[in-house]
């Protein structure tokens, strides 16, 4: 039985990749709990293993004058023959060779050895995609479970694939090959479960680090990515080496790095745009493919008007918002978004807007004619009427001018200018 034992703790381990020790604990435990059933619990002893003896019991019994139990207690005599140093009150173990198990016990032994080795095996899926978290693996589809969750099978091991992390609009075929990104490991009331995603934007990162050999060379760095699964996703690349094209290599020749990235996203729309530090500059090529005319930035709160030609507003824009909020999450920058003929209309009735505040706080500086003796509400509208808005107009004209106003003789204009004089000392 040594024999066999070991040549199947050795097989196990092969296949299984479960270290020898559990496997030998294990069997331990399973030995221990079978040789209970066969002897009771009566017995006081230990299942110990030993390279070169292998599996072997040890029955610890306490050294007694008269042996009342012989499954606990051994003889002073008896024990010397196992410890010469054996004296009354001590204990001794006897070592012995395991014996053949009855049936129900054999059945015990194997149903504790099959559950520690299953119970290893989830411990190293465990720990294994625990330490993947954030990388993208190929899984073959295998079945569509409860809740449209769908089952991935990953080697030996089977991963989840939750309808929250699915794209909306992919059709799931049993039998194709798909890329995922690893989302999660946890330990669930069946064990380890390893949560998969389609959705997430580090996936959209990941596959294009697959495909561009420049950013495997840290030649080219992904600084952001926002995206709508099943939609539009953009992504910000930039270079360390001025002869390196970071678009252009995510691109590709003919767009084919690119290409292979949408296809593994069943379509999925993809920008791929220059990242700057200069946040107007960063913003102008987020909101590709539209054209930018102007980029105004408040960098204290992190927010920016951007002016587009008449023609590029809605796709500046984009469908239901849909551009512009994506350049946003890619910046990290509140966008607003504004047609020239907008921004030209406010500019203007801005300006009007000023010269009408400007032109009041002039006369509220120069004085109002009205002030003057002798001017009433007639008088007062005909000498507006001929640009005599002020009293310091007035008093810049002369007495031909303002005879020339009806209502205004030359005793009453020489009073009027003479007063108007007067207040602009």
């Amino acid at each position: 039985m040594k024999a066999e034992l070991q040549e199947a703790l050795a097989q196990i381990e092969k296949d299984k990749g479960i270290k020898k020790e559990v496997l030998i604990q294990a069997t331990k435990d399973a030995l221990t709990s079978a040789y209970k059933k066969g002897f009771g619990s009566t017995h006081n002893f230990e299942v110990e293993f030993d390279n070169k003896k292998g599996f072997y019991l040890v029955f610890n019994k306490d050294v007694v004058e008269t042996v009342k139990n012989p499954h606990t207690q051994i003889s002073l005599s008896e024990a010397k023959k196992f410890d010469a140093q054996a004296e009354i009150g001590s204990k001794v173990k006897i070592e012995s060779f395991l014996e053949d198990f009855g049936r129900i016990a054999a059945q015990t032994a194997k149903q504790v050895i099959t559950q520690r080795i299953r119970e290893a095996e989830k411990n190293l899926i465990y720990e294994e995609f625990k330490g993947r978290t954030g990388e993208v693996i190929t899984g073959i589809i295998q079945r569509t479970g409860k809740n449209q969750n769908v089952l991935i099978q990953l080697g030996k091991t089977e991963a989840i694939l939750p309808h929250k992390e699915q794209i909306f609009n992919e059709k799931y075929k049993v039998g194709d090959r798909i890329k995922c990104y690893i989302l999660n490991a946890i330990i669930g009331n069946r064990g380890p479960e390893i949560i998969l995603s389609r959705t997430y934007p580090e996936l959209v990162k990941r596959l294009f680090e697959m495909e561009v050999p420049e950013i495997y060379e840290n030649i080219v760095s992904i600084k952001s990515v926002s995206r709508v699964p099943g939609h539009r996703a953009k992504i910000a690349v930039a270079s360390v080496d001025s002869n390196v094209d970071a678009v252009g290599a995510c691109v590709g020749m003919k767009g084919m790095r690119v290409q292979a990235v949408i296809k593994e996203l069943n379509g999925e729309k993809i920008d791929v745009v220059g990242y700057s530090e200069d946040p107007a500059v960063f913003i102008k090529n987020a909101l590709s493919p539209a054209k930018v005319e102007e980029v105004i930035v408040d960098k204290e709160t992190k927010s920016s008007l951007v002016i587009v030609p008449d023609d590029q507003l809605s796709l500046a824009i984009g469908k239901e918002g849909q551009n512009v909020r994506l350049a946003a999450k890619l910046t990290n920058w509140r966008i607003d978004i504004k047609s020239k003929s907008q921004i030209t209309k406010e500019r203007e009735a801005e300006l009007l807007k000023k010269a009408e505040e400007l032109a009041k706080k002039k006369e509220e500086e120069t004085g109002d004619i009205k002030e003057l003796s002798g001017v009433g509400p007639k008088l007062e509208s005909k000498l507006k009427e001929a640009g005599f808005k002020t009293i310091e107009d007035i008093a810049k004209s002369t007495i031909k001018e303002l005879t020339a106003i009806p209502l205004l003789g030359k005793v009453k204009a020489e009073k009027l200018l003479k007063e108007a004089k007067e207040r602009q000392k």
